[in-house]
């Protein structure tokens, strides 16, 4: 049986290299994440890794988490700031 120590990255398990994100209506995100932190509150426009349309999570506030697995997070419809991926 392998040791419940060595499976570090589950679901459940915390950020091991979180990265700023810059929103890009072209460019996908360099790292599947767990979720994004939006640090000022506002609209985020995204899609899912599984997702054939963009969904735009509306008047996020300050301080909130968005627990989705996204592929792209776009500038375009997005205005909330100090995004950052839990990957």
């Amino acid at each position: 049986m392998a040791d419940p120590r060595s499976i570090i990255d589950t679901v459940n398990s915390p950020s091991r290299a979180p990265f700023p994100v810059t929103p890009s209506d072209t460019q996908p995100l360099p790292q599947i994440p767990k979720g994004i932190y939006v640090g000022v509150g506002g609209d985020v426009t995204l899609r899912g890794i599984d997702g054939a349309v963009d969904v735009t999570y509306r008047n996020l506030p300050d301080a909130s988490y968005i627990a989705v697995h996204a592929a792209y997070v776009r500038a375009t419809g997005t205005t909330a700031a100090n995004l950052i991926a839990e990957a």
